[in-house]
C-alpha cells in the first residue's frame, strides 16, 4: 500500500503519519464473528471489509480518527461509529436486522422463462474494479407488466484483467426491492449471504435461484454486485507516470465486473458507497447508449 512516512529528527521522538486500524466485527447477541462486513470512512474513499473470521485491518492517516465510519452488512443494521472509538475498542457489535421471510416453496417446473438483458461475452467492452473502498453496483430490471414473476437465474460477466495475479476471487450477490419514493435499491430480498467464486479469466458466473422462489416485486428488482475488501481479493496494479515514467503501484480488489453499452434506458444503474446510493451514468460518444454492468436476469412465470 502506498504511504508517505515523515520522520521528525527530534531527540528521542519520531512521528509517523500512518497507523494500523484493526479489530473484529461480532454479532451483538451471539458474539459470533461476522464475515464480509464493509467498513467505510464517510466522505472519503477509504475502506475495507472483514475477513472470514470477522477481522478487519486498514492502514490510515491519524487524521482519519476524527472521522465517522459507516458499517454495513447483509442481515444487520447499518451503524455509524466514531473512528476514534473503534481505534480504542477494536470491536464492532452489530444488531441483526428484523425482517419477515416469505414461505420458501420449491418449484419443480419452470415455464415461460425470459432473459432480461441477454449478453454474449463478445459484448463486454469495459469493466468495473475497485481500489479504495467497498462498493455495490446495482442494476435495475423493471417488471414491465407488474405480473407475478420469479427469479430463476442470475448471470454475471467479467472483464479479463491482465494485471490480476490471483487465481480466484469472491464477491457477494445482492437482490433488492425498490424504494417506492426514490426508485433506489431498498431491502434485501434474500437474507442468505450469496458469496460467489470466480476464477481468473473466467468469462461469467451463473447462480440458479429457482428453488428460493424469489418473487420479482411489481416495482421491479435491483441486482447488486458487492466487492469484498478481503486479503484474498487484493492485488497490486502497476502503472507508469506519463511524465517521469516511474512505476506507480496501486491497490486493487478483484474481481473486475464486465460492462456493456445498451440503448435500453429502463436499466437504471446505481452505486452504493459511503452510506448512500447514487446514480452512475456513462454515455457513449453518440450519447445513444449508456454503460451498465453486464448482468443478465432470467425470470419465470
Amino acid at each position: 500500500m502506498r504511504f508517505f512516512l515523515l520522520v521528525l529528527l527530534l531527540p528521542f521522538v519520531s512521528f509517523s503519519q500512518n497507523i494500523d486500524f484493526d479489530g473484529y466485527v461480532l454479532d451483538a447477541k451471539t458474539n459470533e464473528p461476522i464475515p464480509y462486513v464493509n467498513i467505510s470512512f464517510l466522505n472519503t474513499l477509504k475502506g475495507t471489509s472483514s475477513d472470514e473470521k470477522g477481522h478487519y485491518f486498514l492502514e490510515i492517516q491519524k487524521e482519519f480518527l476524527e472521522k465517522d465510519v459507516h458499517v454495513s452488512s447483509l442481515g444487520y443494521k447499518d451503524v455509524v461509529i466514531k473512528a476514534s472509538d473503534l481505534f480504542n475498542t477494536k470491536l464492532i457489535l452489530l444488531d441483526a436486522a428484523t425482517f419477515e421471510l416469505e414461505e420458501v416453496v420449491v418449484m419443480d417446473n419452470l415455464s415461460n422463462s425470459q432473459v432480461l438483458n441477454p449478453i454474449g461475452s463478445n459484448k463486454i467492452t469495459g469493466g468495473f474494479n475497485s481500489s479504495s473502498t467497498p462498493w455495490i453496483l446495482a442494476l435495475y430490471f423493471p417488471n414491465m407488466d407488474s405480473s407475478k414473476k420469479y427469479v430463476e437465474k442470475v448471470t454475471i460477466f467479467f472483464r479479463n484483467n491482465t494485471g490480476q495475479t490471483l487465481s480466484s476471487s469472491k464477491f457477494r450477490l445482492r437482490l433488492f426491492n425498490v424504494d417506492y419514493t426514490h426508485k433506489t435499491p431498498n431491502d434485501d430480498l434474500v437474507q442468505k449471504s450469496l458469496i460467489l467464486d470466480v476464477k481468473k479469466n473466467q468469462e461469467y458466473v451463473s447462480i440458479d435461484l429457482s428453488r428460493l422462489r424469489i418473487k420479482v416485486p411489481k416495482e421491479g428488482i435491483y441486482n447488486g454486485l458487492e466487492w469484498l475488501f478481503i486479503p484474498s481479493n487484493w492485488y497490486k496494479k502497476i502503472n507508469k507516470n506519463e511524465v517521469t515514467q516511474k512505476e506507480i503501484w496501486e491497490d486493487r480488489f478483484a474481481p473486475t465486473f464486465g460492462g456493456i453499452y445498451t440503448k435500453n434506458r429502463d436499466y437504471r444503474f446505481m452505486v452504493y458507497g459511503m452510506g448512500e446510493w447514487n446514480d452512475f451514468t456513462i454515455n457513449s460518444f453518440s450519447n445513444q447508449e449508456k454503460f451498465i454492468p453486464a448482468i443478465s436476469l432470467k425470470i419465470s412465470k
